[in-house]
């Protein structure tokens, strides 16, 4: 018994800041306190959206095991209809985590819905960017510091592709992931343009529907990290969370992606706005 117990000290012993039966109570580790993510304003939008939501549609959660229970990430899913940010709220929420966004500035604007979205954590992103580009990631990253999700369409606007496949991505997702360090997860959704099409400002509550959401392993950037932030890097870590997307909405569609992502420029499409 005492030769156990003493192999269970070596073996401890191993590991620095390993803690024992042996160790005094005193001397072991206070888990740090994690800041509440549900707090009072989020479980009031809960108590008001999560009805109306229930209402319109069925939600169907595919390995929603893969979405960190605690902890800092992106999550990646793909966009193709104005209520996406909601319903992808709506399946963050029902796993257990507050789902905060990159939102077009402009919504800000509105006085009562922008005091709304300060309030409950949403980042203002001004997509003409210019010298001003870096405020959005600089406010995500005090979420990160947080260690709280943050959710970005990469795409950076409602998918181009004709068929509602991902497009080419933009890069401030993985850009975000690398200089945090925190994990990017890919995320896809279907049945959500039958509540509202691409562009349509027409919201169908009936009959009800049926949406799916499948969540993804994380993306292995690992071999990008520690190497410098250029355009190659970026545009390599940003082909693998687009293919990652895509590659689960045709599992949730039961048809096979395009090979490639729909480019909106060798399709004279302009890259922000209705193109329809």
């Amino acid at each position: 018994m005492r030769a156990g117990r003493a192999a269970a000290r070596s073996h401890a012993s191993d590991y620095p800041g390993a803690v024992t039966d042996a160790t005094p109570a005193s001397a072991q580790p206070r888990p740090a306190r994690r800041r509440r993510e549900k707090t009072l304003l989020w479980h009031l939008i809960a108590a008001l959206l999560l009805p109306i939501l229930t209402l319109m549609a069925k939600y169907v959660t595919i390995d929603g095991h893969k979405l960190p229970k605690q902890g800092a990430f992106i999550l990646a899913p793909n966009h193709y209809s104005e209520i996406d940010p909601v319903i992808m709220g709506r399946f963050v929420w029902g796993l257990g985590r507050v789902p905060r966004f990159l939102a077009k500035a402009s919504v800000f604007k509105n006085p009562v819905l922008g005091a709304i979205l300060r309030a409950s954590g949403q980042i203002p992103v001004d997509r003409e960017g210019g010298g001003r580009s870096d405020a959005p990631l600089k406010a995500a990253q005090q979420l990160v510091d947080n260690e709280l999700a943050v959710i970005i369409y990469p795409e950076g606007t409602l998918t181009r592709d004709p068929d509602l496949w991902p497009m080419r991505g933009k890069s401030g997702a993985v850009r975000m992931a690398l200089q945090a360090g925190v994990p990017i997860i890919p995320a896809a959704h279907w049945g959500t343009q039958q509540i509202m099409a691409r562009y349509s400002k027409k919201i169908s509550f009936f009959p009800r529907k049926r949406i799916v959401c499948k969540i993804g392993d994380p993306v292995d950037l690992s071999d990008l990290m520690g190497r410098p932030i250029d355009q190659a890097v970026l545009t390599e870590g940003t082909t693998r969370v687009m293919n990652a997307i895509a590659a689960l909405l045709g599992d949730l569609r039961g048809e096979q992606p395009p090979a490639e992502r729909w480019d909106p420029v060798k399709n004279n499409q302009k890259e922000t706005g209705r193109f329809e």
